[in-house]
């Protein structure tokens, strides 16, 4: 161990070290030497040698700035000057900081202090080298507190080499305890200006700017989901992406299965990396930005063992974490890769300061403040209210038009509108019902909708300032204007236990972390044709005869889609896993039952590549979907990139929640054929606990029960395509929309009979579709029934939960 300096020889405690060496040092001694410098002391003496690598280094303590403050007789000078601070006032606040700034540079470092740091960094160049290059890091003393994150408010020098410079950047980071930044921040959280004091840590650098760097969270930081952990990478120093100077790559790791030892990556975007900061040789300026060839732009930094250990690394340092404050703590971490030895190294580790303190049992409802003209009615599709410019748009070829957070206008939509969809902040359309393409889609991205308005083209004007209502009941509302509205939060203690499983539709994943905050048992629904259609976007016969392709424009758009992938169809297997999985992770470890794909022909055919490939058919509704098309020779080798990517989800990622169901199957027949299928690549049915449900949609489904049961180990009734065949209607046609009833007396019966006969024959029964989200009393009838399970949008299963309960005589 490399021995501390004190002022004098007599002086031996830590609390009087100048220099205090991080492997000395731990998150009790933040008084002493700051968050940064006590969590970097933390790592190397408690995780390094469990395998973390951690730079070594020392931290100039805040004892010693202190003793420079008041050896240079700079203390009362400063609180003299902080006097009449004011940080609401822009020019003020600049005028403060700077003088504070000039004033501590302009004293030199008093001559025990400047000797105390020159025999440490001679020890390090001993150890690494003549003018080893290191990084010195301010690190205050109220620094990266759980509650509080000083992060970024002061200095940091990289590539910093020779003891002068050393001298020059410790002085500097001195300084910067007075950066305009940072005393707007003391002064709006109630610290004392002269109270914070200032350590600065001096580590060997990680030649990062011959590879790569980055930041990564042990939680996720949009949803605060805590089982993930978010890894971003760019090439070269990190302060770019500190700095939000760079788009990085991102990669996803889910916590759970990983410490079992899978690999489950749940997602990896790339980002453009356009720059790299490195060393700038021979300079001043310590480092520079250089571009990025475009060949390494189009490449991930990392590769996937690399992925996996850090997020390993995430999870021993938020366990540690945890452990020892008592109470669990997310982490924010910088780490680095070293491009001369290739191995990855931690460099700073603080509590995450964001998520970690929000609270997520809250329920938000909406409610309008004022009203005004109504322009147009129609269905309404969630309970939720948005607002913005009206944009109008007739045909899928004008859809570039759309802006960020319009209302889209339209007459119907399909998946070749989902793209724009997302953007949203409503959608109203002229035809379709609650379950047509525009509300399905509209529930899954948690915006409004209202369908089925007729003539809300004709009525609503582009450039149209609007307010769509769906928070007043089955009738959704168009207002003139922009309306202020409230969102109200109700808190989510002590919500009964139904006997019934309440189950959550989720489809996008990327809504997948948020949803999972929502009390349920499982996802009863989670559709593949959101993923098709806007993560994979092709057609997977496209990607596996791509050669043999004759249109030159889609074969270029195709290759642009999958450049990262030299065997194309791995594409659409690695987007339909990473979908799935993020599903699955989400909700880990209650049941995920996958529905596979069930596009029809025209949808099909509307993917990148795909009219070579699908049929033409009168009515694709009733045509060549689902189960039919899976063991069909024209369509048997894309349902393999399915299973293919089910397999991984389930073995690679370890995420054995998943249940895959099969859609439109109308025979025991088909249904044996197509689970001959999937055993050929590599789901059988029992083996890992694999179970495998079959949708009862179909009025074989139910008739055929007992028979059924022999083949599959559930059922789903999807009641949106059982009452379409039950009433003979086609259910996406405004014509008969108003007859289109999941209540109908002969829609239960089916309902009824369903029931029974999948009890009667030991097979677990619930349903999936629009029914009990948009009729309380239909979800009675059900829970009447004795159905194992209601699966419900997002926005129906909190007022399903305390109707079922009530029904259930459970006390709340």
């Amino acid at each position: 161990m490399l021995t501390s300096t004190r002022v004098t020889s007599t002086q031996t405690t830590q609390e009087q070290s100048l220099i205090l060496w991080f492997d000395e040092i731990g998150l009790k001694d933040i008084p002493l030497v700051g968050g940064k410098n006590a969590s970097l002391g933390e790592l190397i003496r408690q995780l390094q040698p469990k395998g973390v690598n951690v730079p070594n280094g020392f931290a100039i303590t805040a004892y010693a700035y202190r003793y420079f403050i008041e050896k240079a007789g700079l203390s009362a000078q400063l609180r003299e000057l902080f006097a009449d601070l004011d940080v609401d006032d822009v020019r003020n606040l600049q005028q403060h900081g700077n003088k504070a700034r000039r004033l501590i540079l302009s004293v030199n470092f008093p001559p025990e202090l400047e000797a105390a740091i020159g025999a440490a960094y001679q020890k390090l160049c001993n150890r690494y080298g003549e003018d080893t290059e290191v990084a010195v890091r301010s690190s205050a003393t109220a620094e990266d507190l759980p509650d509080a994150s000083f992060a970024g408010q002061q200095e940091t020098y990289l590539n910093v080499q020779s003891l002068t410079r050393v001298l020059e950047y410790c002085h500097r980071c001195f300084a910067s305890l007075f950066t305009d930044r940072a005393i707007s921040y003391r002064q709006r959280n109630g610290f004392d200006q002269l109270e914070v004091a200032l350590s600065v840590g001096v580590q060997k650098m990680v030649r990062s700017d011959l590879a790569a760097s980055g930041v990564m969270f042990s939680i996720d930081t949009e949803s605060g989901f805590k089982n993930a952990a978010l890894i971003t990478a760019a090439y070269g120093l990190g302060e770019n992406i500190v700095q939000g100077a760079v788009n990085p790559d991102e990669y996803l790791v889910f916590k759970p299965t990983l410490k079992d030892g899978f690999r489950p990556i749940l997602d990896k975007r790339l980002g453009n990396k356009r720059i790299k900061m490195v060393y700038d040789m021979g300079s001043s300026r310590l480092t520079k930005n250089v571009w990025v060839p475009e060949s390494e732009q189009d490449k991930y930094c990392l590769t996937d063992d690399e992925i996996l250990q850090l997020a390993r690394w995430a999870v021993q340092i938020e366990e540690h974490y945890s452990q020892v404050r008592g109470v669990y703590t997310p982490m924010d971490i910088e780490w680095a890769k070293d491009g001369l030895t290739n191995e990855l190294f931690v460099v700073q580790a603080r509590p995450e300061t964001v998520q970690s303190q929000k609270s997520s049992n809250v329920l938000k409802t909406y409610h309008l403040k004022q009203h005004s003209e109504v322009l147009v009615k129609g269905r309404s599709v969630g309970a939720t209210i948005g607002q913005g410019i009206a944009r109008v748009i007739l045909d899928v070829s004008q859809i570039h038009l759309f802006q960020p957070g319009e209302v889209l206008v339209t007459n119907k939509t399909d998946p070749d509108w989902e793209p724009i969809m997302k953007k949203a902040s409503a959608i109203v359309t002229n035809q379709g019902g609650r379950t047509c393409h525009a509300a399905i889609i509209a529930r899954e991205l948690g915006i409004p909708a209202i369908v089925g308005c007729t003539d809300a083209t004709d009525v609503l004007k582009t450039g149209q300032e609007v307010t769509i209502s769906c928070a007043e009941g089955d009738e959704g509302l168009v207002y003139k204007g922009l309306l202020p509205f409230e969102v109200k939060e109700t808190r989510l203690e002590n919500l009964p236990r139904t006997r019934t499983q309440i189950l959550m539709n989720v489809g996008n994943p990327e809504q997948a972390f948020s949803l999972a905050s929502i009390p349920c048992d499982g996802v009863g629904l989670a559709r593949l044709e959101f993923i098709i259609a806007n993560h994979i976007q092709t057609h997977p016969l496209a990607l596996l005869h791509f050669d043999e392709l004759e249109d030159e424009v889609v074969k270029a758009q195709i290759a642009e889609l999958t450049k990262l992938y030299d065997h194309k169809p791995e594409f659409f297997v690695d987007k339909l896993a990473c979908g799935i999985g993020m599903i699955a992770a989400a909700f880990y470890p209650k049941p995920v039952i996958v529905r596979l794909s069930d596009l029809k022909t025209n949808e099909y055919a509307n993917l990148l590549g795909g009219k070579p490939f699908e049929p033409k058919e009168e009515n694709p509704m009733l045509g060549w979907r689902g189960a039919s098309r899976y063991y069909d020779e024209k369509y048997r080798d894309a349902f393999a990139l399915e299973c293919q990517a089910l397999k991984r989800v389930r073995e690679e990622m370890g995420l054995t929640n998943v249940i895959p169901m099969i859609p439109f199957c109308r025979t025991p027949d088909e249904g044996r054929q197509v689970l001959a299928e999937m055993a050929k690549n590599g789901l059988e049915r029992g083996v890992n606990g694999l179970h495998v449900y079959v949708m009862c949609e179909l009025p074989s489904n139910v008739i055929l029960a007992d028979e059924f049961s022999k083949v599959f180990d559930g059922f789903s009734i999807g009641s949106n395509d059982l009452t379409q065949l039950t009433l003979g209607l086609d259910r996406d046609s405004a014509l008969v929309a108003p007859i289109f009833d999941e209540r109908n007396k002969g829609v239960k019966r089916m309902v009824k009979m369903a029931i029974a006969d999948a009890k009667e024959h030991g097979c677990k029964i619930g349903i999936c579709g629009q029914a009990p989200s948009d009729y309380p009393e239909f979800a009675q009838f059900l829970v009447e029934q004795g159905i194992d399970s209601i699966s419900l949008n997002p926005d129906s299963v909190l007022k399903t939960i305390l109707m079922v309960a009530q029904v259930e005589g459970v006390e709340h």
